[in-house]
C-alpha cells in the first residue's frame, strides 16, 4: 500500500504546476483524498480535498480560485492543478487519504500519506 506524490519543482511567481497523487496496492476511489502542505518552519496545513463519490472539492481560502483538485478513478490518480503560484505557496506538498470520506479538516484522520513533493515558487 503506497501513495506517491509527484510533479513538484521550481517555478516563477505566476507560474503553474500540476501535482499527481498515485496509489498502488489499493483503490483510491474508496477514499476522500486531500492535499496538504508544510511550508518551511511551519505546521502542515490543509490545501484541498475531494470526496470519493460525488467528487465535491474544497479549498483553503489561500488557494481558492488558483488551485483545482480533480480525480481520475480509472487511473487511480488525484491531481492538484496550481495556477498563479505565489512565493507563499512554497512548501512540501503531501497527498493523503481520508477513510471518513468527509474531507476532514483534522490531519490525524488521514490514514495513508505520500512522501511529499517540493514546490518552490521563486524568481
Amino acid at each position: 500500500v503506497q501513495l506517491q506524490a509527484s510533479g513538484g519543482g521550481l517555478v516563477q511567481p505566476g507560474g503553474s504546476l500540476r501535482l499527481s497523487c498515485a496509489a498502488s496496492g489499493f483503490t483510491l476511489e474508496w477514499y476522500a483524498v486531500g492535499w496538504w502542505r508544510q511550508p518551511p518552519g511551519k505546521e502542515r496545513e490543509g490545501v484541498s480535498c475531494i470526496t470519493s463519490r460525488d467528487e465535491t472539492a474544497s479549498y483553503a481560502d489561500s488557494v481558492k480560485g488558483r488551485f483545482t483538485i480533480s480525480r481520475d478513478n480509472s487511473r487511480n490518480l488525484v491531481y492538484l492543478q496550481m495556477n498563479n503560484l505565489k512565493p507563499e505557496d512554497t512548501a512540501v506538498y503531501y497527498c493523503a487519504t481520508d477513510p471518513t470520506l468527509r474531507c476532514s479538516k483534522h490531519l490525524q484522520e488521514y490514514n495513508f500519506w505520500g512522501q511529499g513533493t517540493q514546490v518552490t515558487v521563486s524568481s
